[in-house]
Order: structure tokens, then sequence, then C-alpha cells
């Protein structure tokens, strides 16, 4: 056997690509295009409510995430998404604006200079959420339980290193090209240009690489009657029991509690998140800190995502040591109150890049650590017979979270400023506060322990 075929063969050839392939659109979509907006002099209200309902596809996934099992296999679902993509970044780096530079100072860039791109972007969206559900379907189908345990660290870490990549390298591209020519569209279209070409060609080298597994078929397994004749359900069966899933996740007992904690418990970060590089690069005129999009690329793209990973490694281990009820106080705090440090920054402003890293990494890290009790809750609600289907719906409520305050958090920014709109993050901490208190009389004292 040779060394290739052996390399093939190997779990090694495809699942850090394949996950480090997943994040980079979402963080395209979700993260880089709020940035680019911005930058392109987009007034924040339609920048945030644009941006946000790209979301959607994430939202309402659950919806026909059985059409990937009934039609065709998994690899192909992957392959097929990870071509339109591929394609929607070529378009993107073709169809994009180039507003003149006194439109970008002034900041009322037309949001309709932006149509086509964000056409291009919904695309992508839907593409992407459709590539995690045959992503997550295919790691479970070619690899045995014991090697899905073994690659888990490694598919987390790959999908964590394209966060890097997404919002500190590519960021950090646009910027120097924007320093070195002073030309902000053209920054853009090179870094969307990088982006097409290296996501183009991790496709064609999964096009070869991802194997073909037995397991990987266009329908659900065969069941084996009384008679022992087996039988492939029918699309009635099918139909039946994707809505037999969705109904009994509307009967679980504490329904309304469970929903109203995973819309309200990020409320103050799903605010904030959507303000947050718009705030960074702002002229301090305005009330930004005005960084040039290099130093976001470090600050938040690197040195914020590398806390949000700390944060969020360190609250799993003390989650699995005190279980999800005792760790839920702590979670939440540090869920709501590092958002202070965007109040300092926004009262201050300050310049030195140290001070803005530090503040960045602490709100950062309490986000991570605190995000921890929100997916321990998500899977503590989700136990039962639909067990991942009652989970999927949960990401969808845990999108939501994040897509309706963000559609309106740039139209109160324009209406308070800066300041005011952190201390209004800071007053919806209370929103958090209060479903944690109601969630935590109804946790078992025992889930989540080692």
């Amino acid at each position: 056997m040779s060394a290739l075929t052996k390399f093939k063969q190997s779990p090694w050839a495809w699942v850090p690509t394949l996950y480090f392939a997943e994040g980079i659109p979402y963080f395209i979509v979700n993260n880089i295009s709020v940035l680019m907006l911005a930058k392109m002099g987009v007034p924040n209200g339609q920048m945030a409510l644009f941006t946000s309902l790209l979301y959607l596809p994430w939202t309402i996934k659950p919806f026909w995430s059985p059409f990937v099992d009934i039609i065709k296999t998994k690899r192909w679902w992957v392959i097929a998404m990870q071509v339109l993509m591929s394609a929607a970044f070529i378009l993107l780096t073709l169809a994009m604006p180039h507003p003149d530079p006194a439109t970008i100072a002034s900041g009322q860039t037309p949001i309709s200079l932006f149509y086509i791109t964000l056409i291009l972007f919904t695309i992508t969206a839907f593409a992407s959420a459709t590539h995690d559900i045959a992503a997550d379907g295919f790691y479970m189908l070619a690899l045995t339980q014991k090697n899905q345990a073994a690659f888990v660290g490694i598919r987390s870490t790959f999908y964590r290193l394209s966060s890097i990549f997404g919002q500190g390298v590519l960021v950090y591209i646009a910027g120097r090209i924007e320093t070195s020519t002073g030309n902000i569209p053209m920054s853009w279209f090179w870094t969307m240009l990088v982006t097409a070409v290296l996501f183009s060609a991790v496709t064609l080298y999964h096009t070869f690489f991802i194997p073909k597994p037995a397991a990987d078929k266009a329908h659900l397994d065969t069941e084996t009657t009384a008679d022992g004749i087996k039988q492939k359900p029918t699309a009635g069966q099918i139909f039946k029991e994707f809505g037999q899933s969705f109904a009994t996740y509307f009967k679980k007992p504490g329904l309304w509690l469970a929903i109203a904690f995973m819309l309200l418990y990020r409320l103050p970060e799903a605010f904030l998140i959507k303000m947050c590089t718009p705030f960074l690069v702002a002229g301090k005129n305005v009330g930004g800190l005005g960084l040039s999009t290099e130093e976001v690329g470090i600050v938040y793209g690197t040195i914020g995502v590398l806390f949000l990973t700390i944060g969020g490694i360190l609250g799993g281990i003390y989650a699995s040591k005190v279980g999800l009820k005792k760790s839920l106080w702590w979670m939440a705090a540090c869920m709501t109150l590092p958002c202070l440090t965007f109040v300092y920054l926004a009262i201050w402003q300050p310049e030195n890049i140290v001070n803005i890293s530090i503040a960045v990494a602490i709100e950062q890290f309490g986000y991570g650590f605190g995000f921890t009790a929100y997916m321990l809750y998500m899977i503590y609600f989700s136990e039962g017979e639909f067990k991942t289907s009652h989970y999927a719906i949960c990401t969808a409520f845990m999108a939501l979270s994040m897509m309706i305050p963000g559609m309106f958090a740039g139209y109160i920014q324009e209406a308070i400023g800066y300041v005011n709109f952190f201390w209004m993050v800071i007053a919806c901490c209370v929103a958090t506060l209060i479903v944690t208190f109601l969630a935590d009389r109804k946790i078992d004292p025992d889930y989540g322990h080692k």
C-alpha cells in the first residue's frame, strides 16, 4: 500500500480540512460582512439589519435537514455545497462595489450598492448551513465510534482556527492593503479573492480525498419487519417521523422557560457582538476607537478569538467537575459582567492598543466561559427519544437569539450613541439573570458531572 493510499484512508486526510472549511463561510457571512459594510460607510442601522438577516438559514435549517438524509449522500452534499460556496466567493469578488472615498467618509453609503453582494452572502449562508448538516452527518458515518471520540478535539480545533483565519488573518490582510493603497474597496476585493482561491483549493482537495464510506447512503437505514424482510422507509414514514420530532419538542415539559432561556440568556452579547467591530473602527469623533482594519484583525479577530476559545475550554472543564446547576450562576456572571469593559472603552476611548486588547480579551473570555452553560442547557433540554432532532431545533432558537437583537442594534446605536448603547447592553443583563434564576430551579443537580 502506497503512502498516498494510507494517507487517503486516514481521518487526518479530511477531518481537519473539512471543519476548517465549515467555519470559513460562517465567519465570512456573519463577521466579515459586518466589518466590510462598516468600512465601506454603510450606516450602522442598515448594516446591522441586513447582516443580522443572514443568520436566518441557521435559524431555519432544521426544516430542511431531513432532506439531506433523503436526497443524495452526505458526501455529495458536502462537495456540492463547497462548489456552490466557491462559486459564490468568486462572484463576490467580481461584484464588489467600489464607492468613492467621499461617500465612504460621509458614512452614508447606500445599502442599495450592496444588494448583489447581500444576495451572494445569502446564497453562501444557505449553502453553509446545509454544509454544516451534511458535514456533521458524514463525520458520524465515515468514522468508527472510537475515531469519532478521538477526533472530536481535532475538529473543534480546526473550526476555531478557521475563526482566527476568517476574523484575524483575512481582516489583517484587508487592513494591510488598505494602509498601503488607501483604497478600502480594493482591500476587500483582494481579501475576498484570497478567500475564493483558498476555498476553491480546499473544495478541489476534498473532491479527491474525502472517502466514500459504504454507510453513506441517500436514505435512512432499512428496517427489518417481523418476517425478517428488510424494507426502506417510505417518504410518508419519513415525513411522519419528522413531524413527530417537532410535535414532541413542543410538548416537552418546561418548554416556554427553555425557549425564554435560549432567547434571552445571551441578550447582552447579541447586541454587543453586532456593534463591536463597527465601534472599534468608528472614528473618535463619533464615539468609536478609531482602530485600523489590521488592528481589528489582531485585537478582535486573533486575541479576542484566542481568549474566547480559552474561556470555552475552561468553562467545559469547570462544568464537568461541578455540573450544570452549580456552574450556572458563575457562568451567567461571566456572560454579563465583562460587558462593562465596552462601557469603559466607550467612555474613555483609550488609544493604547494593549489596554484595548486586554478589555476585549476579558469580554471574550467571559463570553466563552459563560456560553458553556448555554450549550449544556440545550443538551440537557434535548434529552429524550428525539435527542438529535430536538437539539437541532434548540440551535435554531440559538441563532434566533442573535438574529433578532442584531437586527435592531444598529438603529439603537445610531439613536443613542455608543456610550448609551453599551449601558443599554448592561441593562439587558437583567434578562440574563432572570432566566438564569428561573432555569436554575428546574435543573437536575446531578446533570453534567463527569
